[in-house]
């Protein structure tokens, strides 16, 4: 599936967040399917951005705090002076039920700071790049 023949404009530029939880306050009970210890996961979530990068992609992989409030302050800071044009959100934050405010908050700071961005959701790290392209792609 793609957005290839959506009506909704392209990205404003090809810069892309990827925003995680930040891997100290996860728990195993958090980890993605098929990931059993915190450093599978933050390997993962490397391996994943570095093969975004070798694909050309610009952009930066932040990883933000499960409070809302910290959270929100955080994608602040990021986004003091740059832009970007895609961000996507991982599943650890939008799949986990317990995490609803925050993703909420998530979603409406980023449409906040950066009106015009697009928002991309993966469901695992193994699927980040395929979910950025998703937009990339029609710019």
């Amino acid at each position: 599936m793609s957005h290839k023949n959506s009506q909704v404009k392209p990205p404003i530029n090809q810069r892309v967040l990827a925003l995680g939880i930040t891997p100290d306050a996860l728990t195993p009970d958090d980890f993605p399917p098929g990931v059993s210890t915190l450093d599978d996961l933050i390997a993962m979530r490397k391996r994943s951005w570095a093969e975004l990068q070798a694909t050309g992609i610009d952009g930066e992989s932040a990883f933000v705090s499960l409070d809302p409030d910290e959270a929100e302050a955080e994608l602040r800071r990021l986004f003091d002076g740059r832009s970007f044009g895609v961000a996507l959100i991982g599943g650890g934050i939008k799949n986990v039920p317990a995490y609803t405010v925050l993703f909420e908050r998530i979603v409406n700071v980023l449409i906040d700071v950066q009106p015009g961005i697009r928002l991309s959701f993966s469901s695992h790290p193994t699927n980040v790049p395929e979910a950025l392209q998703r937009w990339l792609n029609r710019s």
